[in-house]
């Protein structure tokens, strides 16, 4: 795991942002193992309780399931051998608010389906995590990943 934050609770804002705004930032690569996303999704709990999203509440329990099943497909489907995946979560406040969750991984010729209703009768052997994932988040999607091979999957979720 590698980090530019101080410590895995230090909050972060992102550079030119007002510090008025109630924007929170965690960023944090993890190594692409099972115990690198079990940590990520721990951290992602840590975090979300000390920005003000309760440990227990459906809003903590639902963005923490949608990161954990991002980071277990970083490591299932996206693991290529000495490489890490990154985590961020942002948390976004203004009409409404948004936690903003984006894992990267560098294996880019394994792509995820493209956002919409996944038919649970054609998963096979994969696909329940995205099934979670678009049930759970009020958007979801993937993008190439910038300035590296691989992509990015991210998820939102509106909190009350």
């Amino acid at each position: 795991m590698t980090s530019d934050n101080l410590s895995p609770t230090d909050t972060t804002q992102l550079d030119g942002v007002s510090p008025h705004l109630d924007r929170r930032v965690f960023a944090l690569r993890f190594t692409s193992t099972a115990r690198g996303a079990r940590l990520a999704r721990r951290l992602v709990a840590v975090r979300l309780d000390e920005w003000g999203v309760p440990f227990g509440t459906p809003a903590h329990d639902t963005v923490v399931l949608v990161a954990a099943e991002l980071t277990a497909n970083a490591v299932r489907h996206g693991h290529v051998p000495g490489r890490d995946f990154e985590l961020l979560l942002r948390l976004l406040h203004g009409v409404t608010a948004v936690a903003r969750i984006e894992v990267g991984d560098t294996r880019g010729e394994r792509l995820p389906v493209r956002p919409g209703p996944l038919p649970e009768d054609e998963l096979g052997e994969g696909g329940r995590g995205l099934l979670l994932v678009e049930r759970l988040a009020d958007r979801w999607g993937w993008y190439p990943r910038v300035g590296g091979p691989g992509k990015t999957v991210w998820a939102e979720c509106a909190l009350p």
